[in-house]
């Protein structure tokens, strides 16, 4: 979090109106009963997301701050998850302090592009530190939340968009720039915008932003399910990525856990942890590490960003409707060795195939980062689908969605699947394309 930025004022009741209004836009079919539900964010893979974060920053000085190896570093790490998640990626460059920056934009195919939500945070630390909680913390949720809903093959009625954001703590200078670079068009397409900046505090609050009301009442009725209650996010106003989207009037809230202001004696009643401490002592510090996180906060701030996620996105009534090809009979994928393929033979569908082609996978493997993962088209065409990606979790069960429109439809596409690596051993269980 950025400490240098002036405080927000309240937002206008007739800014709030329109926000209200466009977050709570949906088609005429939509269905409120049949809205899918969102999925548990496991809380292993937020955590191993930071171990990877701490690793990036100890190989890099301690830091992971902008203009050092550690943030490119990270901005790589965040990118070949994605990749391999089937998102559509765009690196954006800026300089800032005589230093190239960087923004990643992560875009999931498929819902209306006139109807945007999006998420982010910010992904540098300051030069003091790894910036774990500050905001590897983030940065972790919102990623495993992207894979979530890759994992889903979720189809919202809004188009989805996440971004990790460069030289947060210099300024908000990635933010800025993305907003300032969006043309007026594409901002008004943006309905709403949610960030998260610390989420796992050692001494957690449960803060809610105020500043619109249906991103804020989406948050505050997850946590009061839990038996939480929260408060109004005063602390970090206006200093964290969600400014430069609220300052050209697009809708904004998110979440936060409290960064060096003191806990009270009726917060710490209310929450637990220690009043007349900070929330987070570690802030903008070398011991900003991974043992500064409070597993309970991040747990529960994570799931609560999916579930504004799937709630805020709409959803349609029924998943898509398409042919299923399916190849079911498991396949050995020997260790350390060549590659093996599972085959589907695709018949009846007219002219190519299309350009979101959805690739069941589903592998079952000790170590899927030994995995190198393609989809092989008809003619030979190569599509990679992961590519060692994801250390050492188990198995890859994962829907990805891919730009097959050049290839005929018809023929036999291959789930190609090599192990690169000695010891873990597996073997494709399922594979299966489902035309639109």
């Amino acid at each position: 979090m950025n400490i240098s930025v002036p405080r927000r004022v309240t937002a206008v009741a007739a800014l709030a109106a329109l926000a209200l209004a466009g977050l709570t836009g949906t088609t005429a079919s939509a269905n409120p009963a049949a809205a899918a539900a969102a999925p548990d964010i496991p809380l292993a893979n937020v955590k191993q997301h930071l171990t990877d974060l701490q690793s990036i920053a100890t190989a890099n000085g301690g830091n992971r701050a902008h203009g050092r190896t550690g943030y490119k570093a990270s901005i790589d790490f965040v990118k070949a998850k994605l990749d391999a998640a089937g998102y559509t990626t765009t690196l954006q460059t800026f300089t800032s302090s005589g230093a190239t920056g960087y923004n990643l934009i992560a875009d999931w195919p498929g819902g209306d592009p006139n109807q945007v939500l999006m998420a982010g945070s910010h992904l540098d630390s300051v030069t003091s530190g790894p910036g774990i909680n500050d905001n590897g913390s983030g940065s972790a949720a919102v990623l495993e939340t992207a894979l979530a809903v890759a994992r889903a093959g979720y189809q919202p009625s809004k188009h989805l968009r996440f971004g990790w954001w460069g030289a947060e703590e210099l300024g908000l200078i990635g933010s800025k720039y993305y907003v300032n670079n969006l043309p007026t068009a594409e901002r008004a397409k943006v309905k709403g915008y949610l960030n998260f900046d610390m989420i796992g505090s050692p001494n957690p609050g449960y803060f809610v932003y105020d500043d619109d009301p249906t991103i804020e009442k989406t948050f505050k009725d997850y946590f009061a399910g839990l038996g939480i209650s929260t408060e109004i996010e005063t602390e970090g106003d206006g200093r964290s990525d969600h400014a430069p989207f609220k300052n050209v009037g697009i809708p904004v809230g998110g979440l936060f856990t409290g960064a060096d202001y003191t806990k009270t004696a009726a917060q710490a009643q209310k929450w637990g942890g220690t009043s007349g401490q900070a929330f987070d002592r570690c802030y903008h510090s070398s011991c900003d590490t991974t043992s500064n996180i409070n597993d309970t906060a991040l747990d529960r701030n994570s799931d609560a960003i999916a579930h504004a996620i799937w709630t805020l996105s709409g959803t349609t009534t029924t998943p898509p409707t398409g042919t299923v090809f399916e190849n079911t009979a498991d396949v050995s994928v020997p260790d350390n060795g060549a590659a093996v393929t599972s085959t589907v033979n695709v018949t009846g569908i007219t002219g190519n195939a299309p350009s979101n082609l959805s690739v069941g996978v589903d592998i079952v493997h000790t170590y899927r980062g030994d995995l190198v993962v393609d989809l092989v088209a008809p003619d030979g065409s190569v599509y990679s689908l992961s590519n060692r990606s994801g250390g050492s979790a188990d198995n890859i069960v994962q829907t990805f969605t891919v730009n097959a429109s050049t290839e005929v439809a018809n023929g036999a596409w291959k789930l190609r699947v090599q192990d690169k690596a000695s010891v873990d051993t597996g073997y494709i269980s399922g594979f299966k394309l489902t035309f639109p």
